[in-house]
């Protein structure tokens, strides 16, 4: 597989995404399968590996530790912080909670390094900036993390411009990490332009538009906990709409001669070189399907046309909820 930069490192032009096979799109997968993946991804090339501590509230970084901990040298571990599950009302029950303050982004890093088997992790994000911390202050504690070896590089994610330079400036910044796709498109107002700016790189998750762009699927039998229950793009108004963007991107894709999905990744990977796409699956056959994206050549006028059928003004629908939307920083289109 090529390589792109990813910070301080050199990493596949496409990463594995960890969320999937514990978190956000049903049932975790069965163990063996999740085993499986990981060390498939690992034979097929791929060396930048992306966790988190909410994924699964912990369960996530569990199973890359026990399956990839003993090939440490071969990849690029990527996790994050700032958000994760806490018992809260002490029932044992754990709630997603956003925590920017130092003391818990140091304590999450000690746990995330336990469960993941590692002395240090490549490159560690702000999951979310919470907003009663200033993000220097928050930044300045993973700054603090890179100083005593616990972790290598800093990261953000889904951040504006404006929060990007403001951390930047408290402690160099190598990468933001940002839902982008042919139907999320907020990156480009400012954020794709700072990223390159400044050095870092964008790591564009859910590349293939949280499965749109990638298979047929039909919102109506989604998972009670399927986080796309609560996103307008799929609810029936939005949805109904949408659909009819499908059957020209899919003639796009025959006439380039790969699958949907291939085209939607090797679109971003098209579109700028300090871009790097971030699918996630828990699906060996989806993985080396996306892993062939590397592969797809796209001329200059399938850019033009993609980008001319699919884009803010064409998709229905706000991409987060009400509530997701307060949560994070992110420019939006007016």
């Amino acid at each position: 597989m090529n390589q792109r930069p990813l910070g301080p490192f050199t990493v596949s032009s496409i990463g594995l995404g960890c969320m999937n096979i514990c978190h956000a799109y049903g049932p975790p997968v069965p163990e063996q399968q999740a085993e499986r993946l990981l060390l498939t991804a690992l034979d097929e090339g791929v060396t930048h590996f992306d966790t988190a501590a909410l994924y699964g509230f912990g369960a996530s970084e569990t199973i890359v530790g026990k399956v990839l901990s003993k090939h440490r040298n071969r990849f690029t571990l990527a996790s994050k912080c700032g958000m994760q599950g806490v018992d809260v009302k002490g029932d044992g029950q754990l709630v997603r909670v956003i925590d920017g303050r130092p003391e818990t982004l140091r304590a999450t890093c000690e746990d995330s390094l336990r469960r993941l088997r590692t002395d240090v992790i490549d490159l560690y994000y702000l999951h979310r900036w919470d907003k009663q911390v200033p993000v220097e202050e928050s930044v300045g504690a993973l700054g603090d993390l890179v100083r005593a070896g616990k972790i290598r590089a800093v990261g953000l994610s889904e951040v504006s411009a404006q929060t990007i330079r403001k951390a930047h400036a408290e402690h160099p910044i190598s990468a933001v990490q940002t839902e982008y796709s042919l139907w999320t498109r907020n990156p480009e107002i400012a954020v794709l332009d700072t990223c390159r700016e400044i050095g870092a790189a964008f790591v564009a998750f859910s590349p293939t538009a949280r499965g749109f762009l990638a298979i047929d699927l039909d919102p109506e039998t989604f998972d009670a906990k399927d986080i796309r229950r609560a996103m307008p793009r799929f609810t029936p108004a939005h949805w109904a709409v949408n659909q009819r963007l499908l059957p020209a991107y899919r003639a796009i894709a025959a006439e380039v001669g790969c699958t949907p999905a291939q085209l939607s990744i090797a679109w971003l990977l098209h579109k700028a070189p300090h871009i790097l796409p971030l699918p996630g699956t828990g699906n060996v056959d989806h993985l080396r399907e996306n892993n062939g994206a590397d592969g797809v050549k796209l001329s200059a006028e399938v850019m033009q046309r993609l980008d001319a059928l699919i884009n803010q003004q064409t998709v229905s629908g706000n991409r987060y909820s009400e509530q997701s939307n307060r949560e994070v920083d992110t420019e939006v289109f007016a």
